[in-house]
């Protein structure tokens, strides 16, 4: 497959994004991020109680999940668009993850001083800066892909 062909023309077009449109992608996730985290509720019952009832018809079938395990996973799974578009912007792995785990402090920081009804967990942070750490990961890997698909040499220019 070359870069320009389907998947590879995809990620062309995300690692070349224009800065603003990556700004605006990035506001618009946090504000996301915000409204699930920052929220005084959790989120409303019926939500819970969809969760409650899938768990209980995985467990039913013999899957091993808990509550806290799907918790764990969803803050992992929230903090990698964090880490993609973040390293898209800063083009610095570590920074990306620092920043990662700071925002996620931040937001248990805020729980703890003005949420009483939320429950700040330093696993939420470590959570959090996995997922961060994995959406950098991914960018690199498909940075790296992208690399292996460009041709190797410039095809000559049609009646040069």
């Amino acid at each position: 497959m070359t870069l320009r062909d389907g998947y590879g023309d995809r990620v062309h077009r995300l690692l070349h994004a224009p800065r603003r449109a990556l700004l605006v992608a990035l506001a618009v996730y946090l504000a996301c991020v915000v409204r699930v985290t920052l929220w005084p509720e959790p989120a409303p019952d019926e939500a819970f109680g969809v969760v409650r009832t899938v768990l209980a018809w995985l467990q039913g079938r013999g899957v091993a999940v808990t509550y806290a395990g799907v918790e764990a996973v969803a803050n992992v799974v929230m903090f990698v668009p964090f880490g993609l578009l973040v390293a898209l912007l800063l083009r610095r792995p570590w920074l990306t993850v620092a920043l990662g785990a700071l925002t996620s402090t931040a937001i248990e920081v805020a729980q703890l001083a003005f949420l009483p009804t939320r429950v700040p967990t330093v696993q939420d942070v470590a959570m959090n800066t996995v997922g961060t750490a994995l959406g950098v990961g991914a960018l690199a890997l498909a940075r790296r892909r992208a690399g292996r698909d460009l041709p190797t040499e410039t095809p000559a220019r049609v009646g040069a």
